[in-house]
């Protein structure tokens, strides 16, 4: 079994051969949470600490939380959830420099302290892009 925070290396050099080429374009990150009991989602001091780090570190990338939900469970297969957030970077790069921010670590830190299991999705951020609340 392979750590959930450690990036999936095929993904991930898929990623940065788009991030390094001219067809960079934006990407739409869909993040499956759970959290830790003790982060007291959604209303607990830590969940809404690492909330508000990652929207400031997502605006200096120029990137936005689009819509945030939480999930009440799932009719069909079995992985628990407390929350789907859809992410929208303005480009792979920008994607890949979330890591790099001088807010990363302190992002980092509350990620750890927060989510117990996440999976990332990673889909066409430019598909109805007139449509998405980016201004």
């Amino acid at each position: 079994m392979t750590d959930q925070f450690e990036p999936n290396e095929e993904d991930f050099s898929i990623i940065n051969s788009i991030a390094e080429s001219d067809m960079d374009r934006p990407v739409l990150m869909l993040n499956l949470n759970r959290y830790f009991e003790s982060v007291g989602f959604p209303d607990g001091k830590l969940y809404k600490s690492y909330m508000d780090v990652l929207s400031k570190l997502l605006e200096s990338l120029g990137g936005k939380i689009l819509w945030q939900m939480p999930s009440y469970g799932q009719p069909l297969g079995g992985e628990k959830l407390h929350e789907i957030i859809a992410i929208w970077y303005p480009s792979h790069e920008a994607f890949l420099s979330l890591r790099k921010m001088p807010l990363s670590e302190e992002n980092f830190k509350l990620r750890a302290m927060c989510v117990e299991h996440a999976v990332l999705h990673r889909c066409p951020g430019d598909l109805f892009l007139d449509k998405l609340p980016l201004a």
